[in-house]
């Protein structure tokens, strides 16, 4: 029977924003190739929307409100509505496998990864609750929550893309909401005419007092596992 392959990990951000979002996409070219890869950085600044956002009528004047507050406007892949990144205290994670059916396995794949973010935030000294307060950012079935002073405030949301030969669960997962990300969701939302709740967005740091970096780790920790892994360092 031939070995597990180790996990391939890239570690760390490439020097613009097109560098690094190709840097993502080579995640699942790791996994078409039979090797399951994992990330988690820290994404440049920015609001990045998704493919229902670019339907809407708003959208132009959605990015337009992203880039007037200092948040380059760009369009992705996987995912839902809208979300930003501040480029200090809001992670990206992602973890790619092969798939011999790209017709099963979703419902698994969502499970094992929110299994996988739940721990590390535990281990942050957080306790999560699945599911996400009313008019929440990329509102979606897989998000975390925190509860903070009887309410729900969402930290994590997550999305899954399938290819033919490989799988890719990513997410964001806010350490820390500023009053300066929490306006330009709003803007942004509010351009798009989709409900929207600054006060639902939350962050790790409600319930912890934790460092990005610190996060990091833990949760490109867990995301691995006890697999052997072989290290990519994308900053060199």
């Amino acid at each position: 029977m031939p070995a597990t392959p180790p996990v391939r990990v890239l570690r760390g951000r490439k020097p613009t924003i097109d560098a690094d979002r190709a840097a993502s996409e080579r995640l699942l070219e790791v996994a078409a190739d039979g090797q399951q890869a994992v990330r988690v950085w820290t994404p440049h600044r920015q609001v990045a929307f998704g493919r229902r956002d670019a339907r809407r009528g708003g959208y132009e004047r959605g990015r337009e409100a992203a880039d007037e507050r200092g948040f380059p406007p760009v369009e992705r892949s996987v995912g839902g509505r809208a979300v930003a990144y501040d480029g200090s205290r809001v992670l990206a994670f992602a973890r790619a496998e092969p798939v011999a059916d790209f017709r099963r396995g979703t419902d698994e794949r969502y499970e094992r990864l929110t299994a996988d973010v739940e721990s590390a935030l535990v281990d942050l000294g957080v306790e999560p609750v699945r599911g996400e307060p009313d008019d929440s950012f990329c509102p979606g079935t897989h998000s975390l929550s925190l509860e903070v002073g009887g309410s729900l405030r969402k930290v994590v949301g997550i999305a899954q893309r399938v290819t033919s030969d490989a799988a890719l669960v990513s997410g964001i997962l806010l350490v820390e909401a500023s009053d300066e990300l929490r306006d330009v969701l709003e803007a942004v939302y509010d351009a798009l005419e989709v409900p929207f709740d600054p006060d639902s967005v939350g962050g790790v740091a409600d319930g912890s007092t934790v460092s990005p970096e610190r996060v990091r780790r833990v949760l490109e920790s867990a995301l691995v596992g006890n697999r052997e892994f072989v290290l990519e360092d994308l900053d060199v």
